[in-house]
């Protein structure tokens, strides 16, 4: 006997089933229950008959009934590091709570990368795209602007539209003052003695480097051109720049700042290659959160950037109407040594 597969059901199934016409049940399914005033219980119902009779949301008919597709993007530069993975999976389950699909794409710093991809995601449709780090996010915007969809940047900010970002200036302040308070005791760090290494000519680097040096300049009242190390985003440039300072000095700095979680995994290159003796008395800043960074022989403070307000803040801004651009700061948080922290990753639901 022929087994009939079995059909799955729609919103029109799910309204005779649950006794709710069939508006009601696609205002659940689409997650605007709340503001029709419709009442948790009828909504619980609903969900719990689209589960149990397999309902999936036909994206392409919803996108030619209503002009929307239910997609939302998030462009990366990266998807190899903590912080911008963080912030991929904070997005997708605001995404998701919002009865949306998200879509994450990296574009590798390649600012023609960033347009191209930016035009694809546009030929599927997306009701909104979240630009995170882009290299060019005034390029991206022109793209954006063309085909009247709604987007915001997130990380790096752009002069065409509203921009949510870390206090990076803020962030590098505290960073600065807690590696310096950290070397206080018998011998007080002397300015030389302090590096800051990694970043280029972005606005978060400007922003982390200028907090850097305002601080060194208030508490040394000097602050040397050649402790600041730019290498940029690379963990084969940083630990190049480990190597010719370690060769030229015969020792690493006492003390150093590392611009972001990539240029620490340089400075880990280094000292994979040399004897404990080399790092055994050093103090690692890092602009970046990492637990693993926790459990290193040696202290490394930390900045953990609050992905989770970023993305809230960028949620609400690109809910309103259209105005006039802004730079939106959150306030990073100070990780002191020794300090694992839960994440997003801590909200996985395990399996049996």
């Amino acid at each position: 006997m022929r087994q009939e597969s079995k059909k799955k059901a729609t919103i029109y199934d799910l309204s005779v089933l649950s006794g709710c016409s069939a508006s009601t049940v696609s205002a659940v399914l689409n997650g605007t229950w709340q503001k029709r005033r419709i009442k948790e219980s009828t909504a619980d119902l609903i969900r719990s008959l689209a589960e149990k009779h397999q309902y999936t949301a036909n994206l392409q008919a919803r996108g030619l009934r209503s002009s929307r597709s239910g997609l939302v993007g998030l462009l990366l530069p990266v998807h190899d590091n903590r912080y911008f993975s963080s912030m991929a999976q904070t997005f997708e389950a605001h995404v998701r709570a919002r009865g949306q699909c998200p879509i994450v794409v990296s574009a590798c710093r390649d600012p023609q990368e960033e347009r191209r991809t930016v035009e694809t995601l546009i030929s599927y449709s997306i009701d909104e795209l979240f630009v995170a780090g882009a290299t060019d996010p005034d390029g991206v915007h022109a793209v954006c602007e063309a085909a009247g969809l709604k987007h915001i940047n997130l990380d790096l900010p752009g002069t065409k539209t509203h921009s949510v970002i870390s206090d990076n200036y803020e962030g590098g302040r505290l960073l600065t003052e807690a590696i310096i308070r950290h070397c206080q005791g018998d011998r007080p760090l002397e300015p030389e003695e302090l590096y800051l290494f990694g970043g280029r000519n972005d606005h978060a680097s400007r922003e982390r480097i200028r907090g850097f040096r305002e601080v060194k300049r208030e508490i040394f009242g000097v602050d040397p051109d050649e402790c600041i190390q730019p290498t940029g985003y690379s963990p084969a440039m940083t630990q190049k720049a480990f190597e010719t300072f370690y060769a030229r000095e015969g020792h690493l700095p006492r003390a150093f700042f590392i611009n972001s979680s990539i240029n620490f995994e340089g400075l880990l290159r280094f000292l994979g290659q040399h004897p404990h003796e080399t790092f055994a008395d050093i103090v690692v800043g890092c602009y970046d959160y990492d637990p693993f960074g926790s459990f290193l022989p040696f202290p490394v403070i930390m900045i953990r950037q609050d992905v989770e307000s970023m993305i809230a803040k960028a949620f609400e801004i690109i809910d309103q109407p259209r105005s006039a651009p802004q730079l939106h700061l959150i306030r990073p948080e100070l990780v002191p040594p020794r300090t694992a922290l839960m994440g997003p990753l801590d909200a996985l639901k395990d399996i049996d």
